[in-house]
Parts: structure tokens; C-alpha cells; sequence
């Protein structure tokens, strides 16, 4: 069995280790959806990290989710990204930018625009706006010509991201956000080609990982999954069929990696590792959920097939943690108050273990 700290092959890189940093909203992105000098510190500050996945960063205007995210739409937008991946290149890191599009998970006050979704079928729950937690609103249902420019969008970024200095992009699937509402029986009442059998549900995510594969290259391009996952009030049906079905069209793409959350019982995820033949990137417990990963969720994973681990929580506190894994270290707390709040104060602001111990 492989270890936590072996070497690994993905795409093009050599990772230096099987450790991902796991995508993590921080909301510290500068008007206009600008990367800061503050990211490129925060994200340098991790680049031991086998491979970084960046905050989800809206393909276009109408995809925002809230404020203070970072876009890959503009000219100004990949300026402002190139000291970040050129400051985690210079610490010896490699990083993916996640591409992620809210869909219907998303409010007219953050974006000006009207939330646009597979059907017209609001989110459940608050969205996050300038002037703080608003209901979801009904998005407004893609036309059926609509839906292509949308799975475009995301191959539109990455060829955005590549021109920035990002190493590759990983596609937001999961988590209740666009490719999740079309794969969702609840948020997807479509009657047309992208709605109702599992084929159709897939189509989307396909048509956008295919349109990515062939702007920036499969090695370059990753996705995160959810399944049967209920972010934001989404509900799958035959998720197994669903995801096996999906995992096949991806296995053709030839893509980078699959990245799993464990949003299902584990004999259906241990299932999905056994049909997708390629990397897989595995984050062992549920995001945001009580526990975080840690050292013995990481193994029993690469003991059931994983190929790389992903960490969220606890890399925020511990800017070191793969240091820390490989010594068992103590993991450092994190202060959820400071997740989203803004500046530097817990985000810039957790030592490395030396450091904090002051030698």
C-alpha cells in the first residue's frame, strides 16, 4: 500500500507527496473578482501540499455564487492570478484552479443578473449576498441553446487559468452547485435532452469536462463529486447507475483525476473506485461536517484504492500540514469565525509548528 508521502504521477506532475489541498471557500478576493497579494501568500504559504485546489472560481458573471470570490473571466482576472501561481511555483508547489459555477445557488444583489439553473427551482436555504444571508431566489431556467454556452463556459476559464500559471483546473461538480443541479432529480425537471434518464442528467457534466479536455488537455483537467450528496436542498436518484454512468464518459475524456467526496455509504463509494480506472483523489469525510481528516482517514483510503487524500479544515490552521502528518505533529485548531470574514486574521496569520513552539 501506498503512504500519504510517496511520490505520485499525476497527468504531467510529479507530485512530491499523495497530499491535496481540498478546495475551501475564504471570500478574501478584491472587487471586480481580483486574486489579492494576501492569496498568493496564503496559498505560497501551502505549497508543500502534493497538489493545491484553489477556492471555486465563478467561470463567468452570472456563475458568482456570492461576494468576494474570484473570477477567471476577465483580463484583469488572470493578471491578477499570475503572482499567486507564480509565488506557489517558487515554493515548489503545483495548484489547480476549481472552476465552479453556482447556478441557482446565487442572488441578484451579488451578481445584478437573475440565478440561472436546469430548472426553475430555488435552492434551500440562505445565499450569501453584500448585505448578508438572503433566501434563494427561483433561478431562471436555461433554455434548451442555453446549455451549451453554460458547459462552455468552464472550458473558457481554464483556458483563462492556463494563461495565469495555473497547472491545471479541477471542474466543480458536487456540493449542490450548476454540474450537481443537472445531475439532481430534484433541481433538474427538464423534459428536453439534459433532464429525466440518467444519460441526460450526465450530458452536462460531460458536455463541460469534453469542451475543458479540449481547450487546456486532459491531463489538465480534474472534477469533485458529491454523490448523493444534499447541498443546498439537491436530491439524487440511482446514484449508483448515476455515477457509474457518468464516471464512464470521464474514464473515455481520459481526465486527470476524479476527486470524491464521502457523501454516500462507503461500500457505494468503494464501488465507484473499482469503475473509474483513473487517479482518484478521495476526501475521506464530509465537508463541513463534524470531523475532520486526519492521518488515519487518510490511510484507511489509500488502503481501499485512493491515489491521493484531500484535506480542507485542516489546512487552514496548519500551513504545514504535511509536515505534520509526516511527524505527528499536533494539528493546530482553526477558528471557524474567521472563515469568512475578511483580511488576514486567520488566514495569514496560523504559524507553522517551529514557529509556534519558537524555535
Amino acid at each position: 500500500m501506498p503512504t500519504l508521502f510517496d511520490s505520485y504521477r499525476l497527468g504531467d506532475l510529479v507530485l512530491p507527496n499523495r497530499v491535496v489541498m481540498a478546495p475551501m471557500t475564504r471570500v478574501r478576493a478584491a472587487p471586480g473578482g481580483l486574486a489579492t497579494p494576501s492569496m498568493a501568500t496564503y496559498y505560497a504559504q501551502r505549497a508543500s501540499a502534493g497538489l493545491i485546489v484553489t477556492e471555486g472560481v465563478q467561470p463567468n458573471r452570472v456563475g458568482q455564487s456570492g461576494p468576494g470570490t474570484p473570477g477567471l473571466y476577465t483580463a484583469e482576472q488572470v493578471a491578477a492570478w499570475r503572482p499567486l501561481t507564480a509565488a506557489v511555483h517558487a515554493n515548489g508547489g503545483r495548484i489547480f484552479a476549481q472552476l465552479m459555477h453556482g447556478g441557482r445557488v446565487s442572488h441578484p444583489d451579488t451578481t445584478g443578473l437573475v440565478p440561472v439553473g436546469p430548472s426553475a427551482v430555488p435552492a434551500v436555504g440562505d445565499v450569501f449576498t453584500p448585505t448578508g444571508p438572503r433566501p434563494a431566489p427561483p433561478p431562471r431556467a436555461l433554455e434548451t441553446h442555453e446549455v451549451p454556452e453554460q458547459a462552455r463556459s468552464y472550458a473558457t476559464a481554464a483556458r483563462h487559468a492556463v494563461d495565469a500559471g495555473f497547472d491545471g483546473v479541477e471542474l466543480h461538480g458536487a456540493n449542490g452547485y450548476l454540474i450537481s443541479q443537472f445531475l439532481s432529480a430534484n433541481a433538474n425537471l427538464r423534459t428536453d435532452r439534459y433532464g429525466g434518464s440518467v444519460p441526460n442528467r450526465i450530458r452536462f457534466a460531460v458536455e463541460a469536462v469534453a469542451a475543458t479536455v479540449e481547450a487546456v488537455g486532459a491531463a489538465r483537467t480534474g472534477i469533485r463529486l458529491s454523490p448523493g450528496g444534499t447541498f443546498w436542498g439537491v436530491r439524487e436518484t440511482e446514484v449508483p447507475a448515476l455515477y457509474t454512468a457518468l464516471l464512464t464518459e470521464l474514464a473515455r475524456l481520459r481526465v486527470a483525476y476524479v476527486h470524491l467526496e464521502a457523501t454516500v455509504d462507503e461500500p457505494v463509494l468503494v464501488a465507484l473506485r473499482r469503475a473509474w480506472p483513473g487517479a482518484l483523489v478521495m476526501n475521506p469525510v464530509l465537508p463541513m461536517g463534524p470531523r475532520q481528516t486526519g492521518r488515519g482517514e487518510a490511510d484507511h483510503w489509500l488502503g481501499l484504492g485512493a491515489d491521493l487524500v484531500s484535506f480542507g479544515r485542516a489546512f487552514i490552521a496548519n500551513p504545514d500540514l504535511v509536515e505534520r502528518l509526516r511527524n505527528a505533529l499536533p494539528i493546530a485548531p482553526v477558528d471557524e469565525a474567521t472563515f469568512y470574514q475578511g483580511g488576514d486574521s486567520g488566514y495569514l496569520t496560523y504559524p507553522t509548528y517551529r514557529y509556534r513552539m519558537g524555535s
